[in-house]
């Protein structure tokens, strides 16, 4: 993984609108999740979700770590105190990108609501668009993405589309304590707006 200073990254990101902010290169892309040990330590020494990770529920990825900080809280949060960098290959990405339904009725994508009802509930893709976060947890104009995924879908990430597991919870409670002040301490894996 490549990192960078926050308060170099913070000033080139754009402030507002929706972006996916993401550390990717032309093969790959980092999604970030949360998980309790045991799920955690099985995934980092398997390279793969299994054991106690549940293949029947929706899983949620999300490429922007300032948000997964938000999220698990900084790996303080109960059943998230481990964080995983999660490196995938971007043709599944930006596949899951495309099959995505979102989780809110958009009528510009849906002629009616039923429609949009029905899409949700056949689709193996949740798309979210929440508020980003900066690193006091504060929201940002900015909106950040996130998808669930099930099915057949969770069954490729899982098992497939992954290149690496990496565990970078001893780095997230390193980089928590440089969350002061301005944060000119701070340092966070190098991000980008990605563009599918």
């Amino acid at each position: 993984m490549d990192f960078q200073p926050y308060l170099e990254q913070v000033s080139e990101w754009p402030q507002e609108d929706r972006h996916i902010l993401a550390q990717y290169d032309d093969e790959s892309i980092v999604v970030y999740q949360a998980y309790r040990q045991s799920i955690a330590e099985y995934a980092v020494k398997h390279q793969q979700f299994g054991g106690e990770f549940s293949y029947n529920r929706m899983s949620w990825i999300k490429p922007n770590f300032l948000w997964m900080m938000y999220r698990c809280g900084w790996a303080s949060k109960e059943g998230q105190e481990r964080v995983l960098a999660i490196t995938i290959r971007r043709e599944f990405f930006d596949r899951v990108l495309k099959n995505a339904v979102a989780s809110s009725f958009d009528p510009s994508q849906f002629a009616n609501k039923e429609e949009w009802k029905n899409a949700v509930e056949t689709s193996d893709v949740r798309l979210q668009w929440d508020p980003d976060h900066d690193p006091f947890g504060r929201p940002t104009e900015r909106r950040a993405i996130q998808l669930g995924l099930r099915g057949k879908t969770l069954a490729e990430f899982g098992r497939e589309a992954i290149v690496s597991i990496q565990d970078v919870t001893d780095f997230v409670r390193a980089e928590f304590t440089h969350v002061e002040g301005d944060c000119r301490e701070l340092v966070l894996p190098r991000e980008r707006v990605y563009h599918p």
